[in-house]
Formats: structure tokens, C-alpha cells, sequence
């Protein structure tokens, strides 16, 4: 039989194109020679696609690929993709990535993918409208509000007083589409919100105020079964920061995790996989999703961050939590396409 050409997609135009890499590197370094042919695509900051060697995907930074692409790989039109690839390993993260952007590409080009469609990748991005959905469903969110740029600049103080009014101290800004903690602050004091909100607006066109969550953190990487969506595990996390920051989820030795949990209850632990379960499949997600949240100090479970994927880094909770159920890193991306290819197969127009 003819190996399935698996095209790895990765790097990227978002903030977390250096992840991705990651990501993407790892995927294709595990993914099974025996029945997969995996070809590295590279995605610059520009949204072009490159056949690129293994030389440079072994490079340390998206800048050192960047660098090398004119002389070293092979720039691949949209669409010839097809004739290069049967089925695109989706190892982006970010915007353009896993919010929809490239679903959507692949779709047009009817190749089948990681992840789930268009719409569920898109909120799989957007917080604020996550937790309205989750809300609507009966879960536990964190209180929130969403400032736009136009509020910010128009009533600042006002928006500053609601703030104090609606959280207290401490409370958590945060850009609504942005991932990997990046342009998160927690605000103690008054002195501290402007220049937290003018960084949030760096990222995207609006802020998401929430209030500070005093607990555990969790996060759970769920699998759409062919019976329904079923949760590998449960990781517990203990950043470093105060908060998981962009060094404690990527920097050696920054954070603690247990998977499974030290410290949540079993009969907690059985709720929130059921959560997670409800979170996944409200948001429409497929093939499998990452959902986070936390235990509160009062026993209160809260969805705070359905992601449409999961970082692919050696350390990272996918990989964690498929150990924990026995799989090797091979045999858990095998089945991430096998799932896909049936959910594919079985989808009416978009996914």
C-alpha cells in the first residue's frame, strides 16, 4: 500500500510561530515512517508555504528557516498542495493557524486535516465568545468584560472604574484572541490597568478583563472517538509565575505538572473530565481539543481556555497524557489521523 503524504504545517504568522516550530519538528520526527510519509511544510511570516530539507527543520528559530528558504527550499503554491500532500498535519498555533484561517484553505483544496472546521477553530481562539457559549451550556466561566479599542479611548476612566467595580484587585487583562499567555497581566492596583490594556491592544482590537482565579489550574487533552469525545487524562499545574506564563509553559524547570493530579480530589476529577467532555462538544470541536480551567478554592470548576489544539513539544500535555494511557508518541499521532481522516470522511460540506 502507498504510504498517506502527511504535510507537517508549521511555523507561521502569529506570536507563537517559534512554538510552532516546535510543534512541528516533533510531529514530524515521531510521526510513523511505516505508514506515513511525512512532508515538512513551513509557513513564513508572509503565509507562504516552502518544501523545506530536514536541515532546516532542525533549525533552532523560525528566523534561521527564514533565512535560508530562497536558496534551500521549495516555494509550494496553494494551490499545487494537493499533488503534493494527501492529509495536512496542522502544527500551527495562533492566528491564521488554529483560528480558522488555514481550516478554511484546506477545506477550499478538499484535503483533509487536524482539528476541527472553520467555525470551531475560530472560537477555539476567541475567549470572550467561548465563554458566552460555555455559559449558555450551564459551565462554569470566569466573570469577564470586553473593552474595545474605541471604549478604551473614548471613556478610559469609566472603563477603569468598572473594572474596580466588577473584579476588585486582583483582577486579569488579556488580549481575547492570543495564545500562550502572551499580552496577559494580572492588575493589583489601579496604577497598573492603562498600561495592561495598551499591551492587550498591541495584540488585538479589544481587551478581555476576568477576574483573578485563586485555585489549581488543569488541563485535559480530549480525543473524538468514534463512541463520543473521551478525555486521555488530567494534567495539574503549578507555574513558577503567578500566573502561566509564556516562560513557565515553554522554559525547562519553570513549572510543575502532574498528570494525573497530586492534589484534585477524585470525585472533582470525575467532574471536571465531564466538563471538559461538555466544553468540547458545545464549542463543536473534532478530531480532539485541549481544554483548560481551574478547581477553585471552593470547589467550583471553571472552563477557562478551550484550545482546537495542543502544543506538540516533547514536554508537552499531549504527549504527557498519552504516556499516561500507554501510547508512545507515534501511536497517539497515529490515531490523531485516523480520527481525523473518519471525521473527514463522514462530514456533510465543511467540517
Amino acid at each position: 500500500m502507498e504510504k498517506l503524504r502527511v504535510g507537517v504545517i508549521f511555523g507561521g504568522m502569529s506570536s507563537e510561530r517559534e512554538v510552532s516550530l516546535n510543534s512541528g519538528r516533533n510531529v514530524y520526527d515521531n510521526l510513523d515512517r511505516e505508514a506515513y510519509a511525512p512532508v515538512p511544510l513551513f509557513m513564513d511570516n508572509a503565509g507562504r508555504l516552502w518544501l523545506i530539507p530536514w536541515q532546516l527543520v532542525s533549525q533552532n528559530t523560525t528566523v534561521d528557516i527564514s533565512e535560508r528558504l530562497e536558496k534551500e527550499a521549495k516555494h509550494v503554491a496553494y494551490e499545487d498542495l494537493k499533488d503534493l500532500i494527501d492529509f495536512a498535519f496542522i502544527a500551527l498555533h495562533g492566528k491564521y493557524g488554529d483560528d480558522g484561517c488555514i481550516q478554511g484553505l484546506l477545506e477550499l483544496l478538499g484535503l483533509p486535516f487536524t482539528g476541527p472546521g472553520v467555525l470551531a477553530s475560530a472560537l477555539g481562539m476567541d475567549k470572550h465568545i467561548q465563554q458566552k457559549i460555555l455559559q449558555a451550556e450551564g459551565l462554569g466561566v470566569p466573570r469577564s468584560m470586553l473593552v474595545t479599542e474605541e471604549m478604551w479611548a473614548e471613556r478610559r476612566e469609566e472603563v477603569e472604574r468598572d473594572f474596580e467595580e466588577k473584579f476588585g484587585y486582583p483582577f486579569v487583562i488579556k488580549p481575547p484572541r492570543e495564545g500562550s499567555s502572551i499580552g496577559v497581566a494580572i492588575i493589583r492596583e489601579r496604577g497598573e490597568t492603562g498600561a495592561a490594556v495598551e499591551e492587550a491592544l498591541r495584540w488585538d482590537n479589544a481587551a478581555l478583563a476576568e477576574e483573578f482565579l485563586d485555585g489549581i489550574e488543569f488541563s485535559s487533552i480530549v480525543l473524538d472517538e468514534e463512541n463520543g469525545p473521551v478525555p486521555l487524562s488530567l494534567t495539574e499545574i503549578h507555574p513558577q509565575s503567578d500566573f502561566f506564563t509564556y516562560n513557565d509553559k515553554y522554559m525547562p524547570g519553570r513549572c510543575r505538572k502532574f498528570t494525573p493530579p497530586k492534589n484534585i480530589p477524585a470525585d472533582l476529577i470525575n467532574v471536571i473530565k465531564k466538563d471538559v467532555v461538555r466544553a468540547f462538544r458545545a464549542l463543536g470541536f473534532r478530531c480532539y481539543g485541549r481544554i483548560d480551567g481551574f478547581v477553585l478554592k471552593d470547589g467550583r470548576v471553571l472552563i477557562t481556555d478551550p484550545n482546537s489544539s495542543s502544543g506538540m513539544a516533547p514536554s508537552s500535555f499531549f504527549f504527557e497524557q498519552a504516556a499516561e494511557n500507554g501510547m508512545l508518541p507515534s501511536m497517539v499521532l497515529s490515531r490523531l489521523i485516523e480520527i481525523a481522516l473518519r471525521v473527514h470522511r463522514e462530514k456533510l460540506g465543511p467540517l
